[in-house]
């Protein structure tokens, strides 16, 4: 598995070739990552949990190929805005933490979403 400058690299390459770079602007990479993924959740759209297991199965090539796209234009998009997406996740993880302790949230989704709601009010007030 390549790492994420190793993977930026070969995507940058890639487009160069292309002469795509003019194109890559962040708004408009935000909107292709958007895109993107809404193809990604056709692949489970009115589905129960059988038929998106058997759909999974059946489709596996067709679902890695939407969700390399998501990919690619996220680490596009993160290298033109000069985010280190390592690190960027990496804090987000540390912030969840503090956020959503396993020991208040481990198992109940409900608790997930009460603190969630309660972190979002503190931000408006």
């Amino acid at each position: 598995m390549s790492d994420i400058r190793e993977l930026t690299k070969k995507i940058n390459k890639w487009v160069a070739e292309r002469g795509w770079e003019p194109a890559q602007k962040p708004k408009d990479l935000a909107i292709s990552l958007s895109l993107e993924a809404a193809e990604v959740l056709e692949h489970f759209q009115w589905k129960n949990d059988r038929k998106v297991a058997k759909h999974i199965r059946e489709n596996k090539e067709e679902l890695a190929d939407e969700l390399a796209d998501v990919a690619i234009y996220l680490l596009k998009l993160a290298d033109k805005t000069k985010i280190n997406l390592g690190s960027a996740i990496e804090s987000k993880l540390v912030k969840a933490s503090k956020k959503y302790p396993v020991k208040v949230v481990k198992g109940n989704s409900k608790v997930y979403y009460r603190l969630k709601k309660l972190a979002r009010s503190k931000r408006t007030h």
